[in-house]
């Protein structure tokens, strides 16, 4: 397995449930592939550097896992269907 970061960006315009759901969903995807998660951090609503599809803030989410490649095909992918994400960006961690 490898180490990887995760950081994504949620919507500021729904309600708490969602965020909470939404990050659940993502967290449910790495550890169903048999990942583990050393790091999750939910950063909390903070100003996005320039305006994305007219939001202004986000939810930012931080996560530090272990998996497989496979793994993190499938959490692109749907990281890039979810209508709750504004951003997302997954690296390899050479640390």
């Amino acid at each position: 397995m490898r180490k990887y970061e995760l950081m994504y960006v949620i919507r500021t315009d729904i309600e708490p449930e969602v965020v909470q759901s939404t990050v659940e969903k993502f967290q449910n995807i790495i550890t169903n592939g048999n990942g583990e998660i050393t790091k999750h951090d939910l950063m909390g609503k903070r100003r996005l550097a320039y305006e994305i599809n007219k939001f202004r803030d986000g939810h930012y989410v931080l996560v530090h896992f272990d998996a497989e490649p496979e793994v993190i095909a499938e959490l692109d992918r749907v990281l890039k269907i979810t209508d709750e994400i504004i951003r997302h960006l997954i690296v390899k961690d050479v640390a």
